[in-house]
């Protein structure tokens, strides 16, 4: 599965875009009367794709360049198997297609699906912090959050195809999310450093267990138990278009932002 993460940063217009530091990052200009013009870096990932071909039925958006270092100057549209072809070449050179954005002082919008990169000194202003652009993912996480000030037990155990960093950033998430809220949990073993227990994330006893196998969906459940119950969150993501409706909120959303804002959870 592609990556779940993602930011948003808004485009200042009067500088020239300079490399930073690592980042998933995305950028925008400030908003005007024409549509907003999107951008995707890594558009020919599986992730990419699907957001390309989001992107193009969305109103009020239309995609303005694909930036990839894959498929070279074939057609963007013909490579997400649409019907017809977008006109629209994959191309390499990302600082290009921003500068004939931000010379032309229109809405845009760039989404980065690479790994982590580039950021630039210029975007610094406004931007929305998008750990997860999957709406299920962030209900869950809500529902994580109102059962952990009713049960003492919790362990979280993930499933996904293939993964670089384990625990994932979601699972480090809802770990984090409910430590530090007055709750000790597992109490009963909190002191055993058997690896098959799982990694415990925080300073509250909060245990992760992550399995990484080929054909798994992206999949969190969320464990709580007192004696004689057990309550279950779940959500599974087997397929990337599901993260193309909280991908279409951000981009509309983050061309609005002044101020960082950390979370898509703070749209819905």
């Amino acid at each position: 599965m592609a990556a779940l993460s993602c930011c948003f940063f808004k485009l200042s217009h009067s500088r020239h875009l300079k490399p930073s530091r690592p980042s998933f990052s995305c950028s925008a200009s400030q908003p005007s009367q024409n549509n907003i013009k999107v951008i995707i870096n890594g558009a020919a990932k599986e992730i990419g794709r699907a957001a390309v071909v989001a992107v193009t039925k969305a109103r009020g958006m239309e995609l303005a360049g694909a930036v990839d270092n894959h498929f070279l100057g074939e057609d963007i549209g013909l490579l997400c198997d649409m019907e017809e072809p977008l006109e629209i070449p994959v191309v390499s050179d990302l600082t290009m297609v921003l500068g004939s954005i931000s010379q032309g002082k229109e809405v845009g919008v760039v989404i980065d699906f690479t790994d982590p990169s580039t950021v630039y000194e210029n975007v610094k202003q406004g931007c929305l912090v998008a750990p997860t652009l999957s709406i299920g993912s962030i209900l869950l996480q809500q529902a994580v959050i109102m059962a952990s000030f009713h049960y003492n037990n919790v362990e979280i155990v993930e499933s996904r195809p293939n993964a670089t960093d384990l625990p994932s950033p979601e699972a480090t998430q809802i770990a984090n999310n409910i430590s530090n809220l007055g709750q000790i949990y597992n109490r009963e073993d909190s002191s055993t450093d058997v690896q098959a227990r799982g990694q415990v994330i925080g300073e509250d006893g909060v245990r992760v267990h992550s399995m990484v196998l080929p054909g798994l969906p992206s999949s969190t459940q969320v464990y709580f138990s007192s004696p004689g119950d057990v309550y279950t969150v779940k959500h599974d993501i087997v397929d990337v278009r599901s993260l193309m409706p909280g991908l279409l909120l951000a981009i509309r959303k983050v061309v609005r932002l002044k101020n960082l804002v950390y979370g898509l959870e703070k749209f819905l």
